[in-house]
């Protein structure tokens, strides 16, 4: 023995001649597609993964394996540290990813099958005894592998709980609750900023999510991890977040006083929100308030709020501030001017085309074929629909002075459906 990761020296196996090792090296391409097939029969889970993940980490991490074991094969010694730490973080990510820790090692072990099909179908009568070392090489491999495999799935599932994140999440509670947070980022040993960026986030699907047969939540949970991973990279500091497929809250620590909030903030602001949508592989719709860390509470509602209104009034993805949408924010507040505007639209709740065709209509400006591309139908409909909703309201989009009204009758209409229970 070399030491405690080494396996008894011998000579190196072979088979007919060749060594082993040499056979797993040069089948090595081949033998990675065959065990990729495997994976996806034998272990349905995989199956389930995005395309681009099964065939980038997880092929990338099949080919290592086989690798790894070749040079066991030659020197008889078994991975060192830096590649035992490689499998520790690969487990760490599947463990992230949800795939259950049986299907992680037994991914090594059908790896592991693959492998010795491969070599010794080449074996002849007099090699029996390079049969048998090939194979405690290979039982001693496996150990180290299903121990490093644990080890790191265990530790991610411990980090997720870990006292840190409690801290953290009870530090975020305590700001979105109001009043000083003081003591929860005491606990959290955090120091609080000057004040903290209030983005409520709209998160589209990624494509994956779109894709039938895959296992959306894998794909929505990477979409949220790269989210977050980006996030930390881009920001100076502790973000905090309450985050979930589809969107949520993000807290940014920010220097800058929020009375001091400018324009260039607003467009850093806004490069960073278009990273973080590139870099999760969806579409991003935020709306964002500055407060100090005793204003974060009433930001997080106002943010919320100017999200609405900006997806209502079909904004698209990218930043949205208060002073982007100040009218139909203003006329989405409570009261019976509110509810003669919405009443303006009533009578083409039984044709929602027709609302659907107006909206888009003033969201493109009143340019026709813009309107009738982003609907997906001919300009003529979109004309037909037009003349359509101008007889049941008595306004016309294409009139200055209607389409203001009507601007404000739609962020009234959607404000009203918002208040109500059954509205859908």
């Amino acid at each position: 023995m070399t030491g405690s990761n080494a396996v008894e020296r011998d000579p190196v196996p072979q088979f007919a001649g060749v060594p082993v090792h040499k056979r797993l090296q040069d089948a090595a391409g081949a033998l990675e597609r065959a065990v990729m097939v495997r994976l996806v029969e034998r272990l349905p889970v995989y199956g389930t993964l995005p395309a681009e993940h099964l065939g980038g980490d997880i092929a990338k991490q099949v080919t290592r394996g086989i690798r790894s074991f070749a040079a066991v094969l030659s020197t008889g010694e078994l991975p060192g540290q830096a590649e035992a730490a490689a499998i520790r973080e690969s487990s760490a990510r599947r463990a992230d990813e949800g795939v259950p820790l049986e299907a992680v090692v037994g991914a090594y072990h059908l790896g592991a099958e693959e492998c010795a099909a491969q070599v010794f179908s080449a074996a002849e009568p007099g090699d029996l005894g390079d049969v048998l070392l090939v194979q405690r090489h290979m039982l001693a491999f496996l150990r180290l592998v299903t121990c490093e495999v644990a080890a790191g799935y265990v530790q991610e599932r411990q980090t997720a709980l870990s006292d840190e994140q409690v801290a953290l999440q009870s530090l975020l509670s305590r700001l979105l609750e109001g009043g000083s947070p003081q003591a929860a980022a005491d606990r959290a040993g955090i120091r609080l900023p000057p004040s903290y960026l209030v983005l409520s986030v709209s998160v589209g699907p990624h494509p994956d999510e779109l894709v039938p047969g895959v296992n959306h939540s894998v794909a929505a949970r990477r979409k949220l991890r790269r989210l977050r991973n980006e996030l930390q990279r881009q920001t100076t500091g502790v973000p905090l977040s309450v985050l979930s497929g589809d969107g949520g809250l993000i807290l940014i620590p920010y220097e800058t006083p929020a009375a001091d909030f400018g324009r260039a903030d607003r467009d850093r602001l806004s490069l960073l929100v278009g990273q973080l949508g590139r870099m999760c592989g969806a579409e991003l719709v935020a709306a964002a308030a500055a407060a100090a860390p005793e204003g974060v509470a009433e930001a997080a509602r106002l943010a919320g709020e100017v999200r609405e209104v900006a997806q209502a009034s079909g904004r698209g993805p990218g930043l949205h501030l208060l002073d982007d949408v100040l009218l139909e924010y203003q006329l989405s507040r409570p009261g019976p001017a509110r509810e003669a505007l919405a009443a303006l639209l009533d009578p083409l709740d039984a044709r929602p085309e027709l609302l659907v065709t107006l909206r888009a209509f003033l969201a493109c400006s009143l340019d026709r074929r813009r309107t009738a591309a982003r609907l997906n139908v001919h300009p003529n409909t979109v004309d037909y629909r037009l003349r359509k909703a101008t007889e049941f309201t008595g306004l016309d989009a294409a009139r200055g002075a209607d389409a203001l009204t009507l601007r404000a009758a739609l962020a009234a209409h959607d404000a009203e459906r918002r208040g109500r229970p059954d509205a859908g």
